[in-house]
């Protein structure tokens, strides 16, 4: 049975076909292409009717092989949206997370709503560009796009809705918002109305695995194709990553590295601690109604930044030739909290890398190499710190790190990562998220009985890398180092 998985991340999108056979996943990559965000004026943009193009060029190639995909399924990042008006038309753009227009707006709306009571009400972590800032900052300034809207929904929603034409709020995504309360399994209507927004714009919300309707007559008209059904699956991508997770125990940690690394567990119930609520913890909804108790940290989006800063420059490197210049540069030259605010936006990093160096009393990395592993050895030790917190905050004990997705490509880090936490790291799959989204479609076909089943299915269809943990004394006397640069609570 073959079917349809679009994965859709931060800088790029990928549309695969999945086929079991002897109870063994096959996936093919049949279309990639960039999703690079637009500056429009002074505001930053996602262009999300290239995306729609995109997928629908991911269809026309489905069709050009001979395949009938007999289900279909979008996942991609949390917290971006767009606005429905009442004629069903798109308002405007949807804004980027990394755009300014949210700066502030935490503050104002503690203001309206104190912090410990929104982490009470949803779990979710304190982050400047969470949907709830996003829809205050349009509120405050008196939007016309919130001021039409009728409907909410969330960029895998609002894909699916343009397939479709059926609107569906789904479940790992909504829970990013700040907006939706685990305890009342669905919209905080109090938090809704203390900020401003009306709730009318929010929708029913479907866990993954739920039928959201085929894809529409006009569509399958346009590109000469039967129609598809069109699953939700776990619509962000990092709760497909998890989902494709091949663990054999059901007390795993996980790190899923890209642009951003999500690292945490599964839980049952949501942590909704005091001690989670200070280091900043989240619990973003799951597959079967878990939660996932993680906490994002800024992965290698600084090195991607610096590696577009330098091709400004002329300097073109790949990503290889860069961890090779990181392996032979010199080992803690600097550190930083790769989660310092001042490398959340774009733009050159390697100044912003040097004012932190300076600013904490370390030498000021120079060439390539030594900024390069810089960022590095900061995420693994960083890694320590979440894991270790996460086994505080679960009440686990974990025996070793499942690390997934485009990340694990990049060895030394994965070796590194051993190294600081003092742990094996077990790698695979690499393309976690649309695995994940695959498996749930069929689990919710019934090919497998459930999730426990999917993931020995993966386990035993993609090979697992494992790096044992080296040089224990050096690390450990480098996270101490970490830890008091980075004024990191204990």
């Amino acid at each position: 049975m073959t079917i349809l998985a679009y994965d859709l991340g931060a800088s790029s999108g990928r549309a695969l076909l999945g086929r079991l056979t002897d109870r063994k996943i096959e996936v093919e990559e049949i279309h990639r292409f960039p999703n690079d965000p637009v500056q429009a004026g002074s505001r930053l943009h996602w262009d999300v009717l290239r995306l729609l193009h995109e997928l629908k060029q991911g269809l026309l190639k489905a069709k050009h092989k001979g395949e009938q995909p007999k289900s279909l399924a979008i996942d991609s990042w949390a917290v971006d949206f767009g606005l429905i008006a009442k004629n069903g038309e798109l308002l405007g753009n949807p804004y980027h997370y990394r755009d300014h227009y949210t700066e502030g707006m935490m503050e104002k709306v503690f203001a309206k709503v104190p912090q410990a009571d929104i982490f009470a009400r949803t779990g979710i972590q304190f982050l400047p560009f969470n949907t709830i800032y996003q829809l205050a900052a349009l509120k405050e300034t008196d939007s016309p796009l919130l001021r039409e809207a009728d409907r909410f929904l969330m960029i895998p929603d609002l894909l699916r809705y343009y397939l479709t034409g059926e609107m569906v709020n789904e479940f790992t995504n909504a829970t990013t918002t700040q907006l939706y309360n685990p305890l009342q399994e669905g919209w905080d209507q109090e938090l809704l109305e203390a900020i401003g927004i009306p709730e009318k714009l929010f929708g029913p919300v479907v866990h993954p695995g739920t039928a959201a309707g085929e894809l529409q007559p006009s569509l399958c008209r346009e590109l000469g194709i039967d129609s598809i059904p069109v699953i939700t699956v776990a619509e962000h991508d990092t709760g497909s990553a998890v989902a494709a997770v091949p663990a054999l125990r059901p007390d795993f940690a996980y790190l899923s590295c890209g642009t951003w690394s999500l690292m945490g567990t599964e839980v049952a119930k949501p942590v909704m601690t005091e001690q989670a609520l200070q280091l900043n913890f989240t619990n973003e909804g799951g597959v079967n109604h878990t939660y996932r108790l993680l906490k994002n940290i800024m992965g290698l989006w600084i090195l991607q930044e610096l590696k577009r800063e330098w091709e400004r420059q002329g300097l073109n490197y790949t990503f290889p030739e860069l961890v090779a210049l990181a392996k032979d540069a010199g080992p803690w030259t600097s550190l930083v909290d790769p989660d310092d605010p001042l490398f959340l936006h774009a733009g050159d990093m390697s100044p912003r890398i040097q004012a932190y160096s300076s600013r904490t009393g370390q030498r000021q990395p120079q060439q390539p190499g030594e900024f390069v592993r810089c960022i590095l050895e900061s995420l693994a030790l960083k890694y320590r710190y979440v894991l270790e917190w996460t086994e505080q905050l679960s009440g686990q004990r974990f025996e070793g790190l499942h690390m997934v997705g485009g990340g694990i490509q990049n060895e030394l880090l994965c070796q590194w990562t051993a190294d600081a936490i003092g742990k094996p790291v077990w790698t695979g799959p690499a393309e976690g998220s649309a695995i994940g989204n695959l498996a749930v479609q069929w689990i919710a076909s019934g090919e497998f009985a459930n999730l426990q089943e999917a993931r020995r299915v993966i386990r035993d269809s993609f090979p697992v890398g494992i790096y044992e943990p080296v040089d224990r004394e050096r690390w450990e006397e480098a996270y101490g180092r970490f830890l008091q640069l980075a004024s990191l609570p204990t």
